[in-house]
């Protein structure tokens, strides 16, 4: 249990804030380095039961896993001298480091008493944003909010030398053992890689044999997991190799951090980021294989991986094409990205997937995120994948103890950056030497994230009964390969503003930092001068974010000039500022266009459904041609079942079951399944949504969900609480529509969503108006006012009309009327217009397929109120009937024309 401090706002004695930081925070636990004061906190010695057997000593803590003695083939290594670590007298209080103090010192005049209000600050920014990690993430599943603590973390100068100097060594011998790997195979020949932990790993590509990847570079995106241990030096835990995340989350810490601290982020000369992410850029484009400029995207397995918010995040700022699997597809050993415009080629691709699921065609035949072909594109040289594929078996803890000797024979250098103790389980020295002292070791599976059975979770032994440990030390001898020991770290605690326990106060927690390396070049790479730091929950000893920690931004100092590169460039010159228009892919296409279908057609359940309430309870009800209408139009948008007795049989019993429906998210065609609709198609391109658009969206889907589930949980079928809750739906909704209509690009991803939009207007519409003629329902004096409220239009006719109410004008207003854009002609005509510039048409003219659509230009009031034989107005019938089947008819070929390009010759553009 962590140590409670007082309020900090009780402590008026003390005038500064530095000098109240160290009163009031409590230490690290003993045995843990203490961020905030520079020093390990000290450990209290264990006494041993009396009559127990003494514990086996643990090793020393030494640069790599050469406990003693080290298996026959594993990498020696040279005992680290320590570091003395100085300790404060019984009763004092220790003094913060140099960097804490003066942060505290800038928190401005409000000192601590401030410190509420920026949490609170803090937290509805990451909400406001839209920062999410889901750990479960699924379609139907609320996103989780990004967990961002409200301190940094601080790190020395010369904390961070040791740390960027021995990360580049490291990610150096990584990407050599990479190559001689899928080359020659010089290390497993000479016995310094066993040939389990390569070709036994289910991370290995045979596929990838033989590959000589751009720039003779495999990795250029590497993470490496840091914890800072009790004498204060830095330790590797692990390595991320396939698709290491981070790089966008930590973009948004600091973003959010820097404004909450500014003035302390200025004194403390913080090194800035955005240079690193430059020459990134610029490297991974000067080592493409073709293309000028070369083409780049960045991969996403989709809206449901739960870093999808970091991969749409470092995309739109690093300006590259954020794509899935389906986007692609590989033509003559080339990858292309399929677009409106046709296959537009890609040479560059920084993958966020995981390798197994990169070609179902040469890899697991079950995936649908990647792309058939692609390793045929890589071995052919023409396109370059960061990281490229196979790195999954540099991720095994177990390589851990093998660097070592990997350094010194493929650079000929020693680490100088050690890792925690490590032991493969399948060499028996390594396995004697370790079982005695399990207990005191974390227990890993050699082969993380693999399929097999003996795949599990990190164990740590001090959290084990005797008789666990019996079992487990069972289980490590029968499958020894399978195993990995590494030795346990108390990890260092850092700061933290705590306030789930009443009054704010500051707490420690333990934390694991989390620094990248990236290419800048061929055989070249630079660390991210910061990173991403995760604290541990409460009372937890992993530092994980699946496991309810959070995490925090990185503050590197630095005794130099603060390097102030930034991604903008002020210094452009009007020639060099050609228009570069962004391609549209088909998928993000697709889902635009959806999420115009379904924001109309949301609109429209939610008008017909407060239309058709509203009604039931007027003194309209008696007509039957109008309860008739409802009824059928209820039926056709799916907003009451097919088994429901209709509105004249039971009209109490109807208006039930269609408010029983409203929030039912299974039921195609409720408000609430349409409302999630929108959600999901708003997820999949939420690059191109302005973050206020998305908030609008997901608020609206949670308000209308809670209201039906709390109607639902009292039992209760109120109608003013449907009638409320449809009302503030409605309100949503006209936002969602200001925001598409006035705030986006007018780009074909918006003309999409605009002809989605009409095509579901026209198609409701027009069959609202048929049904109406067909039952006569507009021939009374309720079902004719009926019909304008379902058009909106009822103002407009009361203003233009007056008291009429004939066939003539509702046909002018709803028909006719090339003003209103709730009319046929209207909705019709742009139509035409929009689905003829999507195809490049100039203005004015059309295609072919907008010429599937009735001409308004054609239709004559005379004609169409020309009433038949029976009264029954033909011309007008099959007017609407000819509407509504093209709407669904085009709809149908802009799928095929845009979404599936099957429909001609798929052509090839930028080539």
């Amino acid at each position: 249990m962590e140590p409670l401090n007082e309020s900090l706002f009780d402590a008026q004695a003390l005038e500064f804030p530095a000098a109240l930081a160290s009163a009031l925070a409590p230490a690290a636990l003993p045995g843990h380095f203490d961020e905030l004061r520079g020093q390990a906190t000290p450990a209290v010695p264990a006494r041993p039961a009396a009559g127990a057997a003494p514990l086996a000593p643990m090793p020393p803590m030494l640069y790599d896993a050469a406990a003693q003695p080290p298996g026959p083939s594993q990498a020696q290594s040279q005992t680290q001298t320590q570091t003395q670590v100085l300790q404060p007298a019984p009763g004092d209080t220790p003094p913060l480091t140099p960097a804490w103090n003066a942060f505290f010192e800038q928190l401005g005049p409000g000192g601590f008493n401030d410190l509420p209000r920026r949490a609170v600050s803090l937290e509805r920014q990451i909400r406001d944003n839209g920062v999410t990690y889901n750990v479960y993430a699924d379609a139907d599943g609320p996103q989780r909010p990004w967990s961002l603590d409200l301190f940094p973390l601080i790190v020395s100068p010369e904390s961070w030398a040791q740390i960027e100097t021995g990360v580049l060594q490291r990610t150096r011998v990584l990407d050599r053992v990479m190559a001689d790997v899928y080359g020659p195979q010089q290390l497993l020949a000479e016995g310094l890689l066993p040939a389990a932990l390569v070709h036994g790993h289910p991370g290995y590509l045979r596929a990838m044999h033989g590959v000589k990847p751009p720039g003779d570079t495999w990795l250029h995106i590497a993470a490496f997991d840091l914890a800072r241990g009790p004498d204060g030096n830095w330790w590797v835990v692990s390595q991320r190799t396939q698709a290491p995340s981070g790089l966008g989350y930590l973009l948004e810490n600091r973003l959010a951090i820097t404004r909450q601290f500014p003035q302390a982020f200025e004194a403390l000369q913080v090194q800035r980021l955005a240079a690193t992410y430059s020459a990134m850029m610029d490297g991974l484009q000067r080592m493409c294989p073709a293309g000028v400029p070369p083409h780049v995207a960045l991969l996403t397995p989709g809206p449901y991986n739960e870093t999808y918010f970091e991969h749409a995040y470092l995309a739109r700022y690093l300006g590259l094409t954020l794509v899935e699997g389906s986007d692609l597809t590989v033509r003559d050993q080339r990858l292309y990205l399929k677009t409106l415009q046709g296959l537009r080629p890609v040479h560059g691709l920084i993958k966020r997937l995981d390798d197994q699921f990169l070609d179902p065609l040469e890899l697991r035949p079950d995936s649908t995120l990647g792309v058939p072909g692609l390793l045929q594109a890589i071995r052919a040289g023409n396109v370059l994948v960061a990281n490229m594929p196979g790195s999954a078996f540099l991720e095994s803890p177990a390589l851990l103890g093998f660097l070592p000797g990997l350094a010194r024979r493929l650079i000929g250098e020693k680490l100088k950056l050690p890792a925690l103790p490590t032991w493969w389980c399948g060499e028996r020295a390594a396995l004697e030497a370790v079982l005695p002292q399990l207990g005191d070791c974390a227990i890993k599976p050699t082969y993380p994230g693999s399929d097999g059975q003996t795949s599990f979770d990190a164990v740590l032994g001090s959290k084990l009964s005797r008789r666990e440990l019996d079992e487990w030390a069972g289980r490590i001898v029968r499958e020894g390969e399978a195993h990995t020991v590494q030795s346990y770290l108390a990890l260092s605690q850092m700061p933290t503003w705590a306030n789930d326990m009443g009054p704010g106060h500051i707490a420690p927690r333990a934390m694991l930092l989390r620094v990248f390396a990236v290419s800048d070049g061929p055989q070249s790479w630079r660390v991210l001068p910061g990173g991403l730091a995760r604290l541990a929950g409460r009372d937890a000893q992993i530092a994980s974010m699946q496991r309810g920690g959070s995490s925090a931004d990185v503050w590197v100092q630095t005794h130099g000039e603060v390097d102030r590169t930034t991604l903008l460039q002020p210094h452009a010159t009007p020639a060099s500022l050609a228009r570069h228009r962004a391609p549209v892919t088909s998928r993000a296409a697709e889902n635009m266009f959806w999420l115009g279908r379904y924001t109309e057609r949301a609109e429209n359940a939610v008008r017909l459904a407060r239309l058709t309430l509203n009604l039931l309870g007027s003194e309209d009800q008696s007509s039957r041609p109008l309860l008739d209408w409802l009824h059928r139009m209820a039926l056709r948008n799916a907003l009451v079942p097919a088994e429901a007795p209709s509105a004249p049989q039971s009209r109490r019993v109807f208006e039930r079951a269609l408010i029983a429906e409203l929030g039912d998210v299974a039921r195609g065609g409720s408000v609430g399944f349409s409302l999630r609709c929108i959600r999901q198609a708003a997820a999949a391109v939420r690059e191109r949504l302005s973050q206020d658009t998305w908030n609008q969206i997901v608020r609206a889907e949670a308000d209308f969900l809670r209201r039906a589930a709390e109607q639902a949980g009292e039992g209760s079928f109120a109608t003013g609480a449907a009638l409320r809750a449809l009302e503030s739906a409605s309100t949503a909704l006209a936002a969602m529509t200001g925001a598409q209509t006035d705030r986006m690009t007018r780009d074909d991803a918006w003309r999409l969503l605009s002809i989605g939009r009409h095509i579901e207007r026209l198609g409701f519409l027009a069959s609202a108006l048929e049904a109406g003629f067909e039952n006569g329902a507009v021939h009374e004096v309720s079902g004719f006012e009926a019909m304008v409220a379902l058009f909106d239009s009822t103002i407009t006719f009361h203003a233009r009309y007056q008291q009429r109410r004939d066939v003539a004008t509702l046909v002018d207003l709803l028909v006719l009327d090339a003003e209103n854009p709730r009319s046929l002609a209207w909705v019709t005509q742009t139509l035409r217009g929009r689905i003829a510039r999507l195809a490049g048409s100039a203005p004015g003219k059309l295609t072919a397929l907008s010429y599937e659509l009735p001409d308004p230009a054609a239709w004559t009031l005379e004609h169409l109120c020309a009433a038949g034989a029976e009264a029954d107005y033909p011309a007008l019938v099959q007017l609407l009937a000819s509407c509504e089947t093209a709407a669904y008819h085009v709809s149908d070929a802009i799928g095929t024309r845009y979404f599936t390009l099957t429909s001609e010759s798929l052509r090839s553009v930028g080539a």
